[in-house]
């Protein structure tokens, strides 16, 4: 598979992959499936131990991610963020093959197609080699959607939001009361805790930043969208 080193945040449906070098860890972004879907690989550069942020789509395409040589990171997690079905169509098929662990939180668990091997509360973290990402639950496009924070100690946090946050706005929910809990989770638990530098990369389309999208946010919940 081909993947470019020159890290941007967009990825085209069906083209390559892209890749970001951080100290600890890699950062690869694939687009699978037809509702391009965002797959993220985390490895450590350390132990080439590997985590992956949705399993969503095009088996075949993530595993020629991970590679097939000797030096291929060694897939040891699937995180799910959410229960919705274009998250999850690869997760048996790269479970299965890898012998991974699969993680997602309890409210979303009982509709995925393999029941977690470890379900996740708000603060849990979980290990990629030697570094570790955070458990961010969010409230509202699903009842048990998570984010995954990764601190990285010599730069900027980096925090994969499922579809819970996006460039322009929150994720779709299907209730007022639903809205609310989430662009207040959005507030509380992502803008109210983080700097401005904090990249983020949504499940579908392109990355931002919350300095990005700091400003708008009175204008989402003003909208309640």
């Amino acid at each position: 598979m081909e993947i470019h080193d020159q890290y941007t945040g967009h990825v085209e449906p069906g083209g390559a992959a892209t890749r970001r070098q951080l100290d600890a860890l890699t950062i690869t972004k694939l687009s699978v499936g037809p509702m391009d879907n965002n797959a993220y690989l985390l490895t450590c550069r350390r132990t080439g131990d590997a985590l992956l942020v949705d399993a969503a789509n095009d088996p075949e395409r993530l595993t020629d991610l991970l590679g097939h040589d000797d030096e291929r990171p060694r897939l040891r997690t699937i995180v799910t963020t959410h229960k919705h079905g274009d998250h999850w169509q690869a997760l048996g098929s790269i479970a299965g093959q890898t012998g991974s662990y699969t993680v997602a939180h309890p409210e979303d668990a009982d509709e995925l197609p393999v029941p977690p091997d470890r379900l996740v509360e708000h603060g849990e973290t979980v290990q990629v080699g030697e570094s570790a990402v955070e458990v961010i639950h969010l409230r509202g496009h699903t009842p048990g959607s998570i984010a995954l924070l990764y601190r990285d100690p010599t730069g900027h946090p980096h925090l994969f939001t499922g579809d819970s946050l996006f460039p322009g706005g929150v994720g779709k929910t299907t209730s007022p009361e639903a809205f609310r809990s989430l662009v207040d989770d959005v507030e509380n638990r992502v803008f109210a805790e983080l700097p401005d530098t904090t990249w983020f990369y949504p499940g579908h389309g392109d990355d931002s930043t919350l300095g990005t999208e700091r400003p708008k946010v009175p204008e989402w919940r003003e909208r309640g969208w």
